[in-house]
């Protein structure tokens, strides 16, 4: 069973992380620079990278 959040917020906006490195980024429109913001991931994972 998924916790349940509640944000109050401005926008939201659904994607996809993708891979950046040794890391991953969401990509958010280039107006929200310098805004706060919080990433809630609401899926498993697809994929497994092993460390």
């Amino acid at each position: 069973m998924a916790n349940r959040f509640e944000i109050e917020g401005e926008e939201v906006l659904d994607g996809e992380v993708k891979p950046f490195g040794n890391s991953a980024h969401v990509t958010v429109p280039k107006r929200w620079r310098g805004a706060d913001v919080k990433v809630v991931r609401i899926s498993e994972p697809t994929e497994q990278d092993e460390e």
